[in-house]
């Protein structure tokens, strides 16, 4: 029973408020139907309007559309409040116990950081009370979106697909390009510091020994080869970074072209032709998210995972 505990008490808290993750679940879904609203209103433009000069369909039609993109506007500032809300409410459940875990746990580890739960905590709510925490309810919608142009036309629908799972790959190339790059410059760096740290910490025996200047050319070569790891990685990372915007750009200028040879053969008219542009953007957004969020989620998650240790081993009331 010990074992399942450290992840308990957050866990609890955040069961207690299920009926806000519920409502930002909620408006999440309305939002993200609200952006086919573009799709749709081209499309009509284009096979509605513009074929029978109608301008009162056109002054309704616009009317409508202004009208949903206020009510997105609105839904989404309310979601945004919503999410506010609930990292006040973590943030106010588990202040006190983050606080005497803490104090507990520096009394028996004085070199402990202390800090650390208490910003552990800080960062739990920066971004449960942030937009990042959306993309976990908007990256599910993308096959949705994929699934429309595919009513449309299934070569085109399966071309959006082959592209979106390219950009994945090449983002998913770009984090491991990255990440391995880090690794290695974390590992020389953790060299460099540890060699500072050992200088400093018999500074007088240095100085009388005048070993200072070959100390410092020790910590600069091991400085220099983290740097050099780094920039290496950057480079790369760089590379992998040009290709994906380039791919992105192409791809959404391609779904335009392949949808016009489709009209031009007569199996797709020249409002999906423009819907379909407009769904790839969408389709692409809430996957770019997921991506752009997974490096702080890493973050997030550990920081969750050191608070629910310590909150287990150090438990309520124990410093009463």
């Amino acid at each position: 029973m010990a074992e399942s505990a450290p992840r308990g008490e957050i866990r609890k808290v955040l069961s207690g408020l299920r009926r806000t993750l519920w409502g930002v679940a909620c408006f999440s879904v309305v939002i993200n139907l609200l952006l086919l609203a573009p799709s749709v209103y081209m499309l009509q433009v284009y096979d509605r309007v513009l074929p029978s000069r109608n301008e009162t369909t056109l002054w309704m039609l616009t009317g409508l559309i202004l009208g949903l993109y206020a009510l997105s506007s609105v839904l989404d500032h309310l979601r945004s409040l919503v999410a506010a809300r609930l990292a006040h409410q973590v943030d106010d459940a588990l202040g006190r116990r983050a606080f005497d875990a803490s104090l507990q746990r520096n009394l028996q580890q004085p070199q402990a950081h202390v800090t650390q739960p208490l910003a552990d905590l800080a960062q739990l709510r920066q971004f449960l009370g942030s937009p990042s925490v959306f993309a976990f309810f908007d990256a599910p919608w993308f096959p949705f979106y994929l699934a429309v142009i595919f009513l449309f036309d299934t070569w085109l629908g399966t071309f959006a697909l082959v592209g979106t799972l390219v950009l994945v790959l090449l983002a998913v190339a770009n984090e491991w390009v990255a990440r391995a790059g880090q690794r290695d410059a974390g590992r020389s760096s953790v060299k460099a510091t540890q060699a500072a740290a050992d200088a400093f910490r018999n500074a007088e025996v240095v100085q009388a020994m005048g070993m200072q200047e070959a100390l410092y050319l020790r910590w600069r070569k091991l400085h220099r080869e983290a740097a050099a790891l780094l920039l290496r990685a950057a480079e790369r990372g760089q590379v992998v970074a040009s290709v994906t915007r380039f791919f992105k750009l192409a791809l959404q200028s391609l779904v335009l072209g392949v949808g016009a040879l489709l009209v031009l053969k007569g199996d797709l008219t020249g409002g999906m032709m423009i819907a379909a542009s407009i769904l790839m953007g969408r389709t692409l957004a809430p996957v770019e998210q997921l991506i752009t969020v997974r490096r702080q989620w890493s973050q997030v998650r550990d920081a969750y995972h050191r608070l629910s240790t310590l909150l287990d081993q150090h438990p309520a009331g124990a410093a009463r």
